[in-house]
C-alpha cells in the first residue's frame, strides 16, 4: 500500500519522534509513505485569523502538488494539517469563483483534490484484522485512554470521520494491540493546543483534567494522534503535576507507538525512549 504524505512543520520539527514512530509502524504493515515534493506549511493556527485567501490558498497548493505528483489519497498525521487541508479542499470544490483564483495563486488545477487521512484512517485501510494478526507482543498489560482531542472528529461536516461526540475507532484499533481501553470522560477535549505559548496556564488548566479523568476512570496511560496534544499532555505534565499537586505518572503514546510496540518494534525504532514521561512498570521490553 502506498500513500501521498503531508508531514506538515510538526513532525519535522518538534514532533520528529511522532515521524519516527509512524514511519517505523506503518513501515511494518508495509505502507510505504510517499512525502510530497516542495511541501509548504499549511497555514496552521495563524493564517486563518490574518488572510482568509492565504488559509485558502496555502493548504490548497499542498493538495495540488499531491495531486500532480499522482495522489490520490494523503496522510496528514496532524489534525490541524488535516483540517486546513480538508477545508481548503472542500471551499474550492464549493465554489468555482474561488476555485479559480486559487488555482491563479498555485498555478496548478483544482479540480480534483486527493483525499485527505488521519492516521487512524490509513491504518483502517491496512486492516484492522491484519494488525490483529501481526501482533508479536499483545499490550496486556495497558489500559489506554483513547484521547481524539477537539479536531480530529470536528467539525463532523469537514471531517466526515467517526462520531464527533462518541467517536470509536481508536478504541478498536488499541484493542486489536491486545491493550484494554478504557470508558471515560473527556475523550474530544480540548487540550489547550496552540495556546501552550501565548496562555500556558490555560493549557495547564484543560490539560490537568484530561490526565484527572484518565486517571480516574483506571487508565495507566494515554493515546493521541496528535502531535500538539502530545506535547501539552507529556512534555507539560510535570509542570501539570506541580501545579495541582497531583501524580499521574502517565506516558502519552501516538497511536503509532502502540502498534509499533504491539508488533515487536523497539522503543528505540519506534522513538518512544523520548518521550517525556516514563513507561507504566510492565510495559518495558525484557
Amino acid at each position: 500500500m502506498r500513500v501521498g504524505y503531508y508531514p506538515g512543520c510538526a513532525l519535522h520539527g518538534s514532533s520528529n519522534d511522532y515521524e519516527q514512530s509512524l514511519r517505523a509502524c506503518l513501515g511494518a504493515l508495509d505502507v510505504e509513505l510517499a512525502e510530497i515534493d516542495d511541501w509548504i506549511c499549511c497555514g496552521a493556527t495563524a493564517a486563518h485569523s490574518l488572510n482568509h485567501k492565504l488559509a485558502v490558498a496555502l493548504p490548497a497548493r499542498n493538495l495540488a502538488l499531491a495531486r500532480r505528483q499522482g495522489h490520490g489519497e494523503m496522510l496528514a498525521p496532524c489534525p490541524m494539517c488535516s483540517m486546513q487541508l480538508l477545508k481548503a479542499a472542500q471551499a474550492v470544490q464549493c465554489d468555482a469563483k474561488l476555485r479559480a483564483e486559487m488555482e491563479t495563486i498555485v498555478e496548478a488545477p483544482l479540480d480534483h483534490a486527493p483525499g485527505v487521512l488521519n492516521l487512524i484512517q490509513v491504518l483502517q485501510q491496512a486492516g484492522f484484522d491484519k494488525i490483529k494478526a501481526a501482533v508479536k507482543r499483545p499490550l496486556k498489560e495497558l489500559k489506554v485512554a483513547c484521547y481524539y482531542g477537539c479536531l480530529l472528529v470536528r467539525p463532523p461536516a469537514v471531517t466526515e470521520f467517526d462520531d464527533a461526540e462518541q467517536p470509536r475507532t481508536m478504541e478498536a484499533l488499541v484493542t486489536a494491540t491486545g491493550a484494554e481501553t478504557v470508558d471515560w470522560n473527556y475523550r474530544t477535549e480540548c487540550c489547550g493546543a496552540g495556546m501552550t505559548m501565548a496562555s500556558p496556564e490555560t493549557v495547564l488548566e484543560l490539560s490537568n483534567k484530561i490526565l484527572a479523568n484518565a486517571a480516574a476512570h483506571g487508565a495507566n496511560c494515554v493515546a493521541v494522534a496528535c502531535p500538539m496534544c502530545h506535547v501539552n499532555l507529556d512534555m507539560k505534565q510535570s509542570a501539570i503535576e506541580k501545579r495541582y499537586g497531583a501524580k499521574y505518572g502517565l506516558p502519552i503514546y501516538y497511536l503509532s507507538d502502540l502498534v509499533g510496540m504491539a508488533l515487536g518494534l523497539s522503543a528505540a525504532e519506534l522513538g518512544t525512549e523520548r518521550h517525556f514521561v516514563a513507561e507504566p512498570v510492565g510495559a518495558r521490553e525484557a
